[in-house]
């Protein structure tokens, strides 16, 4: 059996150890890749040995997975792009110029980009959708938790859900969110969508989605238990990027085809 070979940006980070322990269990999977930023200590050590080279790794390998920064997603999605290999993209905090990058790339190769890489929360961002067109009248409020140590806010989950939320609603998101609240702002507008972040402890990624009516609430949550959960959904997505045509999909795509799940 010849097994898929897989690259990965972020390898000594969290999500990137738990990506290449998983994939090492996986018969399917090679790991013949693994790459760090040039600062790092420990460069040359591990199984495959730590490398800043990510030119080098994109050549012996089917698919680059890449948990890293914002601007080093960019660099290695260019690199991606003249070696013509697939990609899947977990970083958060990519702003609007960097999605930009993303889009034009997935013109010349397959890029697989989304927010959260958990097969769960993907589930979520449907059941929400499906709830606030039932429920348009009701108030919506996002709240997310996460650990002490993540770098942007809100995470990249809420702001997808938000964004599928306001998109069912048929509201303009540049007008209607509202990014946590302080002083004496007034009644709430009927229009907005509150987004808020919660930071502490070694909390991995909880998502609950509250919409509020007269007289109840409706409440949707997603508790990541441990990060091995988006670590497992992005081996899917690489799994299933394998092969594809030149194009920008997401774990929706993946969902169409549940055999690939």
């Amino acid at each position: 059996m010849t097994k898929m070979k897989i690259a990965v940006c972020g390898a000594a980070g969290r999500m990137g150890s738990s990506i290449i322990r998983l994939a090492k269990q996986d018969e399917t999977l090679e790991v013949t890749g693994a790459v760090e930023s040039k600062d790092y200590p420990d460069l040359g050590k591990g199984s495959p040995a730590l490398t800043s080279d990510t030119a080098g790794a994109l050549k012996n390998c089917d698919v680059l997975i890449d948990f890293t920064i914002a601007s080093a997603t960019l660099e290695h999605l260019g690199q991606a792009v003249t070696a013509g290999k697939a990609i899947v993209i977990g970083t958060t905090g990519i702003d609007k110029e960097g999605i930009k990058q993303i889009e034009e790339a997935a013109k010349k190769i397959p890029v697989f980009f989304t927010p959260n890489m958990s097969i769960g929360v993907n589930v979520l961002f449907k059941v929400v959708s499906d709830i606030a067109k039932m429920v348009p009248g009701y108030d919506v409020e996002i709240v997310e938790l996460h650990h002490n140590q993540k770098k942007d806010s809100p995470s990249g989950t809420a702001l997808k859900l938000f964004q599928v939320i306001a998109k069912a609603l048929g509201r303009n998101p540049d007008e209607v969110g509202v990014f946590g609240r302080h002083g004496i702002i007034g009644a709430r507008k009927k229009e907005e969508i509150g987004v808020h972040a919660v930071r502490g402890g070694d909390i991995v990624g909880d998502h609950t989605v509250y919409f509020i009516g007269p007289g109840e609430r409706i409440e949707v949550t997603h508790r990541a238990h441990s990060r091995d959960t988006l670590a497992a959904g992005s081996l899917v997505a690489a799994k299933w990027l394998k092969g594809k045509a030149p194009g920008l999909y997401n774990m929706q795509d993946v969902l169409k085809s549940v055999s690939s799940i």
